[in-house]
């Protein structure tokens, strides 16, 4: 039961459903609702995941890769197109596991090096929305700045503590804990907290789909969603081969067929009850690091738990009673360490004048997503509206066109001795 609670208070998946209900509009029963759905897709996707078709232990929660594209889909054409939005991508990730191209096509156009320029353009695109979300919510400006400045202090501290502690297990479950309570009492204090909602929430509910209304099928949202559902496999491919580091596990690509199909149907089930693709966690696999206990139990048994908390409306009107620069202020640090891993990633390979290219150019274009003005983006198409409106999808496409069209090896001049040939080799 311990493992399973570890893994449980590791994964914090109520922060992107909650970031995502706010930026959509969702207040009160209807927040609390799409967390508590939440809850239960990444339970059943778990359980999909770990108990029956990968059979890694890997824990299945909200995707932040499309949190942008979400976001505009979502508060600019209603809930329903959102949702509709997410169920032909999903189908197609099933269908690519089942023809078995997902693996070729990672084998080829997705080493690590696109892969961390990619988590690094989803984390800089990011930024700016948790930063934004902590100043311009309604409420006191004063009371917003420093409850979620606080939160974003106290788990920089916490991080900081893990650093200097080594391998502090208990520090690392509970830092995201510590510093939501500690924000939380700020903002209490200063009168910007409201858990009224909670003394009426029930106790037990079942889970209801398509609460939001039927799904709507707007194509330009649907192709978006279906170029950033690549991204989101990348993200999940990422935590897979962590775990098959650590824990010494084949991953062949019988293996990533099987969790293909295993992603696409946790993706169509979030989008059915949540309206959250998902992804494998990659704090799971770091937990696992630390505990030395890659048990694929205790992840089943954590889904079990997952789907039972989906049952729950008042552990949600509690969670969902956080105040929004709080959750923010987290969500700056998920930010922040989404950058870090995406340069750890990238610094782990030569950094040649090809790869320099790739890298920079992809970044430019997914970073500049962000800065392009509104008359810009609103006299382009709609489906280009769409596509600009996520950094991640233009960077990532960008990222992985350049590497399947770039040539991998320079000329050298034909006169060139052996010794000569590996010292411009180097060079390049």
């Amino acid at each position: 039961m311990i493992l399973e609670l570890q893994h449980i208070l590791s994964m914090d998946l109520y922060i992107m459903p909650l970031i995502l209900g706010g930026a959509i509009g969702l207040k009160g029963g209807d927040l609390s609702f799409l967390l508590q759905m939440s809850f239960f897709a990444c339970g059943i996707a778990t359980l999909l995941q770990s108990g029956l078709l990968m059979k890694f232990p890997i824990a299945q929660g909200p995707s932040y890769v499309p949190l942008g594209a979400l976001c505009m889909i979502g508060a600019t054409m209603g809930i329903p197109t959102m949702i509709g939005s997410l169920i032909p991508g999903a189908i197609i990730v099933i269908l690519l596991g089942a023809t078995k191209l997902f693996s070729k096509f990672i084998r080829r156009a997705i080493p690590p090096f696109i892969g961390g320029i990619i988590i690094l353009i989803v984390g800089l695109t990011l930024v700016p929305t948790a930063v934004t979300c902590v100043f311009s919510i309604t409420g006191n400006l004063t009371v917003n700045a420093i409850s979620g400045s606080v939160t974003f202090v106290v788990l920089l501290v916490c991080m900081v503590l893990q650093y200097r502690l080594r391998n502090s297990g208990l520090l690392h479950m509970c830092s995201v804990i510590v510093a939501l309570v500690i924000g939380t009492l700020v903002a209490v204090a200063m009168g910007g907290a409201d858990f009224s909602s909670v003394p009426g929430a029930a106790w037990f509910s079942l889970p209801q789909p398509f609460h939001f209304g039927l799904p709507k099928f707007g194509l330009g949202a649907c192709l978006l969603m279906a170029v950033v559902y690549l991204f989101v496999m990348l993200d999940t491919t990422g935590t897979w081969f962590t775990v098959k580091a650590i824990t010494g596990a084949d991953l062949d690509d019988k293996r990533i067929d099987r969790g293909t199909i295993g992603e696409g149907l946790g993706c169509l089930m979030g989008a059915c009850f949540g309206g959250t693709p998902m992804t494998g966690y990659s704090s799971n696999a770091g937990l696992i690091a630390i505990t030395k206990a890659a048990s694929r139990r205790a992840m089943i048994a954590g889904g079990a738990i997952l789907v039972a908390l989906g049952f729950c409306p008042k552990l949600m009107a509690i969670i969902t009673s956080l105040p929004t620069p709080v959750i923010n202020g987290i969500f700056a640090m998920v930010a922040m360490t989404l950058i870090s891993n995406g340069v750890k990633m990238v610094k782990d390979t030569v950094l040649n004048d090809r790869a320099t290219l790739i890298l920079g150019v992809s970044v430019m274009c997914g970073v500049s997503t962000i800065i392009l003005p509104d008359n810009v983006v609103s006299a382009a198409p709609q489906f280009v509206q769409f596509f600009l409106a996520s950094g991640i999808a233009v960077g990532g496409t960008v990222a992985i066109l350049l590497q399947l069209l770039l040539p991998k090896t320079i000329s050298l001049s034909a006169t060139s001795t052996p010794k000569e040939h590996h010292q411009q080799a180097i060079k390049a």
